[in-house]
Parts: C-alpha cells; structure tokens; sequence
C-alpha cells in the first residue's frame, strides 16, 4: 500500500519582507515529515506561495504553523498588491498527490480550517471540494470583496464563516481553505503595459467570459429573468485576470488552469497569444508560479515539436527544453527544471 502523500500551496499576502517570507519558510520546513519544495516571491503581487509536501498530518500541521507565523509577522492593515486578497494567509489548499483521492484530502482541509479558525481566532472558509455550500465552492466569492470589504462581509449572515469568529480581525483578515486537484498557475507576458489589453484578453480567454453590454448604452444586458447575461470564454476550466506587473514592465494575462486535463500549459498559451495578435499585440513568453507536473509539460514539448515538423524520437529531456523554449519560461527568469517540474523535485527529496 502506498503512503498518502499530500501537497500544499498556501499563498501569503508578504513579497516585499525577506524576512517575514523566511521566517514563515521556517515554520514550515521545521515540520516533521514535511519537505519545503519551492517558494515563488511576487513583489507586484506583495505575495508569496510556498509549495511543501508530506503525509496529511505532517502537511497539515506545517500549513497551521505557516498561518500561526503569519498572524504574528504580517499586518494587512498595511498590505497593498496587484493580486486579490483577503486576509494574511491568503488562500491554503491541501491536494492530493499519491495513495489518497481527493474526497480523502476533504476531512484534512476542513480539520485545518477548524483548528485555524479556533486556535488563531479568526474567520475561515472552506472552498472547492471542502466547501459547505454551492456558493462557496468557488475561491473567488469566497474573496469577493477582498480584505477592504470583509468587515461588512462579515455582518452578512449568509457570509458567517466556516470556522473561527464573525468578527473582523484587522491585522489577519481571514483565510480560505480547501481541497482541490492540481491547479497550474499560469502568467502570459504581453509587449504592451496597458492592463485594459490585458483584461480584455482575460476576459475573452477564461472560461467565465464577460458580461455583455449594450453597444449604444454601455449599460449590462439582462435576461427575462433578471441574471446578467455573459459571452462565454474560449478555455474551459480556466479562470483569468489582466494586470500590470512593474517589476516587469509589462502586462500580463494571469491564469488560472483548474484541470490541465481539460486545458493543457500549451493552449493557454496559444489562445492568449492568438488573441494578443487579434488585438494587435505579441506575446513575449510567460511565467509559471510555483511547481508544475511532467505530464503538461511533455504535452507541450510535443506540441511544439509538431508545429516545427522536427521528430517526435526525441528524449524526455528535449521534449521539456521544447516546452520552456517554446513558450518563454525562461524570458524573465532562469527555469530550472530540476528545481520546477514536480515529479522532479518530489524525486530529490525521495517523498
């Protein structure tokens, strides 16, 4: 029988303070049973993700020390970035990795919330597969209103949180948890700074679409029932943003793969550059943060390597070297494949 291992990815609203990202690092490599595999610090975003991996409780218990650490070192009264947030550990998903399914991971995450909500007294949701309720599946209406709206949030009873108090908590905020399969999070860099490009982009890409409006009025388009009517997007199972990253000095398309089953690396990226050229603008490579599985990445080697005629008699090695090449992994930093495809840095530490 195999030992379940467990990943987690949990986002904190801190990219600016080394300090404060090493001392939550800390907190959880210190955990028994756990192995830290990456950490991905976004100075535009002011956000960190660390990517750490373990047995359920060895996993959980290093997520519940990251959320202590970051109840003492962070202060969102004074957090500000391009990405949305809602409280100091922002979002922490549990996702299976080997010798557990998904409904097993559930108990773990709803554990988690419950002991954050109650030992660190402060309001948490439970999203995706550790949801309560339909509306709380989804990470983005669980974060609607982001930290500045959740006071008022809070009032609403059909917002009362899963776990911990209804009641502000300035310096936190509140966290979301959940369990979820492995989501691919995806930049595509345009040559233009303008986020209206960028949004439009998002807009047309993500699955949820736009909302339609009337070409004379401007004003939005309901049906005879009331509900806003939206023009679908191109990619399933993707969720997409516009945004202005400075530090790079151009926009990008921020994406969200929920299932790279149904939307491979490769197609997001085709139909945003697609796009971008409809528009009248190129794409000039893309980012991936955190850790991505082999499998996409062979995917798109070979894609790639079939648009250029060249044979598919190639090695594993080449096919990866073709997929970061192809899609301009490496345009703004080094990508180090030993360091960023799953399975490989799982192997290094011999999980």
């Amino acid at each position: 029988m195999i030992d379940p291992i467990i990943e987690c990815v949990p986002n904190f609203s801190e990219g600016h303070d080394k300090k404060v990202i090493q001392q939550i690092a800390y907190a959880i490599s210190e955990t028994a049973g756990v192995n830290l595999l990456h950490i991905d610090i976004g100075e535009a975003a002011n956000r960190t993700v660390y990517t750490f991996a373990g047995s359920p409780e060895s996993v959980s218990q290093a997520a519940f020390n990251g959320a202590k650490k970051a109840l003492e070192c962070i202060d969102m009264r004074y957090h500000y970035g391009e990405h949305p947030r809602i409280g100091a550990m922002d979002v922490c998903p549990l996702v299976p990795v080997s010798g557990i399914t998904l409904k097993e991971v559930v108990p773990y995450a709803r554990k988690l919330a419950k002991r954050i909500g109650e030992d660190l007294n402060v309001p948490v949701y439970c999203y995706e597969a550790a949801s309560f309720e339909k509306k709380r599946e989804s990470l983005a209406s669980c974060r609607s209103g982001e930290y500045e709206g959740l006071d008022e949030k809070l009032k609403n009873p059909l917002w009362k949180p899963d776990f911990g108090p209804d009641i502000f908590n300035p310096r936190y905020g509140a966290s979301v948890v959940g369990a979820r399969n492995f989501l691919i999070a995806y930049n595509v860099n345009l040559n233009t700074d303008s986020v209206e490009v960028a949004s439009d982009i998002a807009c047309a890409v993500r699955e949820s679409g736009s909302i339609v409006k009337d070409k004379k009025t401007g004003e939005t388009i309901r049906d005879k029932n009331g509900k806003v009517m939206r023009k679908p997007g191109t990619l399933k199972m993707v969720r997409a943003i516009g945004w202005y990253i400075k530090e790079y000095k151009c926009a990008q398309v921020s994406m969200n793969l929920r299932d790279f089953s149904v939307t491979s690396v490769h197609e997001a990226f085709e139909e945003v550059r697609k796009m971008a050229e409809m528009r009248g603008f190129k794409t000039n490579g893309s980012e991936l943060i955190g850790l991505i599985p082999l499998q996409p990445m062979l995917k798109a080697g070979l894609y790639f390597l079939k648009n250029t005629g060249l044979s598919y008699d190639v090695s594993e090695k080449e096919l990866v070297d073709t997929a970061v090449k192809s899609m301009g992994l490496d345009v703004l930093a080094p990508f180090d494949t030993q360091k960023r495809i799953l399975e490989y840095r799982m192997r290094f530490y011999k999980i």
